[in-house]
């Protein structure tokens, strides 16, 4: 019977434990720009939308799912960026976030005026409107977009 010996290199658990915590770190900076994001959402549309999407409306949930989906795409790409600098990575993915926040304001609003999608009646409807992917797209479009910038 052979016995075999498990040994790690030198500052392996050092490295481990900075990785945890680059993770924590990190996941507290996105937890923070998506509850901004939720709450940038919430300013521009009409009612409180944490009690639209309670109510279980579908348009309402989309845009939610849609703007959450794009900040994280930023988020993701500024810590891809960040290439294990922490403290530049934590700050950049803070900084392109609150950018993100407000460029999608931004281009909902424009959206809004330019293909005449009434963003309010939209949001407060009970039932399904297929306006509601023009709004989505413009989400998940600039999210990329701003998320590609960051390279």
């Amino acid at each position: 019977m052979t016995v075999t010996t498990l040994a790690f290199e030198s500052g392996y658990w050092n490295s481990l434990g900075r990785g945890v915590g680059a993770i924590v770190l990190y996941a507290i900076v996105g937890l923070v720009l998506m509850v901004v994001g939720f709450y940038a959402i919430d300013l521009t549309t009409p009612g409180k939308l944490r009690d639209i999407v309670r109510q279980g409306n579908p348009n309402a949930i989309v845009i939610l799912a849609s703007g959450t989906l794009s900040m994280a795409f930023i988020v993701v790409l500024a810590i891809y960026a960040s290439s294990g600098k922490l403290s530049e990575g934590l700050v950049a993915s803070l900084v392109y976030g609150l950018v993100g926040i407000v460029a999608q304001v931004i281009s909902v609003r424009a959206v809004e005026l330019v293909s005449g999608v009434d963003i309010g009646a939209v949001v407060t409807s009970p039932t399904y409107k297929p306006e509601v992917l023009v709004v989505a797209a413009a989400h998940f479009g600039l999210g990329l977009v701003v998320a590609v910038a960051i390279l």
